[in-house]
């Protein structure tokens, strides 16, 4: 996500925050993921004067957007992760099966099914929560026989042998993507976030006058936790070294 939008918007400062304390959230309850989302938009806000914020993440979306959105309302623009990548889907009329990944969290709240459901009734949806993946992959476990052995356990679940396009519903599983596609020898479309979100920011931020014409300063990545494994992830993530920040937000 965050090299997404670097990419499409190489002129905008971002500020990112890794909620490395509380990771994984996919196990986390609704009301805990958005607290911890209100104290990281907080923080964004106050002391970094973040002009937009990006949930960027799908089980963060489903859980705190509606309480990020009508907390902060005529602030700032909140935007999460889901909407895009629904309009994405619907869009394209070849598609008439979608399958759903993600972690628990987010298949159990319902959102995807729901949104689906009202936006576009005839597409048929399978929804599977894939609970291993994102911890598999912040632990390093990708293009390799463990990897490949867990995605085909998920993804040879009978709900998802028709489908014509999949949604990787976390934002971790972009890595992985070469992978899912393999399994699927190309004949399924792979609907991730990264591009599609970037441009709906890109779109807000002209709309409402905010983009940048030139760079001021680096960008800054901040974590709760100095874990052991996230400086590798995020290598994995952005493409590069990054230099990463401690920051407790809940001491």
């Amino acid at each position: 996500m965050a090299r997404a939008i670097s990419r499409l918007l190489p002129e905008e400062q971002l500020i990112y925050f890794g909620d490395t304390a509380h990771m994984p959230y996919g196990d986390k309850s609704p009301q805990l993921i958005a607290h911890y989302a209100d104290k990281i938009t907080q923080f964004l806000l106050e002391e970094e004067s973040c002009k937009a914020i990006v949930i960027a993440c799908n089980t963060a979306s489903a859980a705190a957007y509606d309480v990020l959105r009508d907390r902060y309302m005529g602030r700032v623009p909140i935007i999460n992760v889901i909407d895009p990548m629904i309009e994405e889907v619907i869009r394209h009329e070849d598609i008439h099966h979608i399958g759903i990944i993600a972690t628990r969290t987010t298949i159990e709240s319902g959102v995807y099914q729901e949104k689906f459901t009202r936006r576009k009734p005839e597409l048929h949806y399978s929804a599977l929560a894939t609970p291993l993946l994102a911890s598999m992959i912040e632990e390093g476990f990708h293009d390799n026989r463990i990897s490949q052995a867990v995605i085909h356990e998920y993804l040879s679940d009978a709900s998802l042998q028709d489908i014509q396009g999949l949604i990787l519903a976390c934002t971790h599983y972009p890595l992985i993507k070469q992978e899912i596609n393999a399994y699927f020898n190309g004949r399924v479309r792979l609907f991730d976030s990264g591009e599609v979100v970037a441009s709906k920011l890109k779109w807000i931020l002209e709309k409402e006058g905010l983009q940048s014409i030139k760079r001021n300063q680096e960008d800054a990545f901040y974590v709760s936790d100095l874990t052991d494994s996230f400086p590798k992830a995020a290598k994995m993530f952005f493409g590069k070294e990054v230099n990463l920040r401690y920051r407790n937000l809940w001491d």
